[in-house]
C-alpha cells in the first residue's frame, strides 16, 4: 500500500512538473508572438513613413520631366529627349515600387477597407484600355479585353480589382515580346466571377510556381535581369483578392506564355479592417 502510495505521489509530482513545463512553453509563445507583433508593426509603420517620404521627389522629379518634355524653355537635342524619356520610365517605376511598398504597409497594418458598390465590367475594362493604351510601345504585341459574357454587376471594391488586374497586365507586358495579351471575364458559378489575363510571354519555369505569389519574388531570366522591382506585385495582388473574399491563381508553361487568375465573389461581405474594428471597440 505504501508502495502504490509512493508511485502516485511521484506520478503527481511528474504531473505538476509537466503543467509548470507547458504553462512556462504558453508563456514563452505569448511573449514570442508580442515580439512578433511588434516587429511586424514597426515594420509596417517604417515603410509607410518612407514611401510618404519619397513620394515627395518623385513628384518633384516627375513634373521637371514632363515641362523639359513639353520643351518649354525651348527645344531639346534628339540626345537630350532620350535622357528625359529616360527620367520619365525610371520615375515611373520607382513610383510604382513605392506605391507597392505602401500599399503592403497598409495590408499588413490591417488599414486596408473594403468599399463595395455596384459597378459594370465593361466600365472597368473600358478604363482599363484607356489607362494603358499609351503604355504599350511595342507594336509586335496587342492586348485585347474580350467582352465579358454572363457577367452580371458586381458589387465589390473596383479600386482594388482594378489594381488587382493592373498588377497582371503589367507583369504581363514586361515579359512578352511578341504576340498578345487578352484580358477576359467569365461567371464560374452562382456566387463568383473569375477574371484572366493571359499571355503569350516567356511562361514561368515549373520550380517557380511555388513561389510566384510571395514577397519579392521575381522570375530568374535575362528579361528579369533587365528589369527593375520590388517583386511585390503578385503578392500584393493576393492579399487584395483575399480582402475581397476571393483568390488567386496562375497556369504557366515556358515559352508558352501564362495566365494568371483571380476570382472574386459576385457580392462582397464587406468585413471591417482590424484597425476599423477597434476604433468602433472604443
Amino acid at each position: 500500500m505504501a508502495a502504490t502510495q509512493a508511485e502516485v505521489e511521484a506520478l503527481r509530482a511528474e504531473l505538476d512538473e509537466t503543467n509548470r513545463g507547458v504553462l512556462a512553453l504558453y508563456a514563452e509563445l505569448d511573449a514570442q508572438a508580442d515580439n512578433l507583433r511588434q516587429a511586424t508593426e514597426l515594420k509596417s509603420r517604417f515603410l509607410a513613413y518612407m514611401s510618404h517620404e519619397f513620394r515627395t521627389p518623385i513628384g518633384a522629379i516627375q513634373s521637371i520631366a514632363r515641362i523639359l518634355q513639353d520643351q518649354v524653355d525651348g527645344p531639346l537635342t534628339e540626345e537630350q529627349q532620350k535622357q528625359v524619356r529616360f527620367i520619365q520610365t525610371t520615375s515611373a517605376e520607382f513610383a510604382d515600387m513605392v506605391n507597392d511598398l505602401l500599399d503592403l504597409a497598409k495590408v499588413e497594418a490591417g488599414r486596408i477597407d473594403v468599399s463595395p458598390a455596384w459597378f459594370e465590367m465593361v466600365d472597368l475594362f473600358s478604363a482599363l484600355r484607356g489607362m494603358f493604351k499609351p503604355v504599350i510601345t511595342n507594336p509586335d504585341v496587342m492586348l485585347i479585353f474580350e467582352e465579358p459574357q454572363n457577367v452580371p454587376k458586381l458589387f465589390s471594391d473596383d479600386r482594388k480589382l482594378a489594381q488587382i488586374l493592373r498588377n497582371f497586365i503589367s507583369n504581363a507586358l514586361k515579359f512578352t515580346q511578341h504576340g498578345e495579351i487578352r484580358v477576359s471575364a467569365r461567371r464560374i458559378s452562382d456566387t463568383a466571377v473569375q477574371f484572366a489575363v493571359a499571355d503569350t510571354g516567356i511562361g514561368i519555369a515549373p520550380e517557380f510556381h511555388h513561389a510566384i505569389f510571395q514577397d519579392y519574388s521575381q522570375i530568374d531570366s535575362p528579361i528579369q535581369k533587365r528589369l527593375r522591382g520590388t517583386g511585390l506585385g503578385l503578392s500584393l495582388s493576393k492579399r487584395l483578392a483575399e480582402i475581397l473574399g476571393g483568390d488567386v491563381a496562375m497556369e504557366s508553361e515556358p515559352q508558352k506564355g501564362s495566365t494568371f487568375f483571380v476570382t472574386i465573389p459576385i457580392s462582397v461581405v464587406a468585413a471591417p479592417s482590424p484597425a476599423a474594428a477597434e476604433r468602433s471597440s472604443r
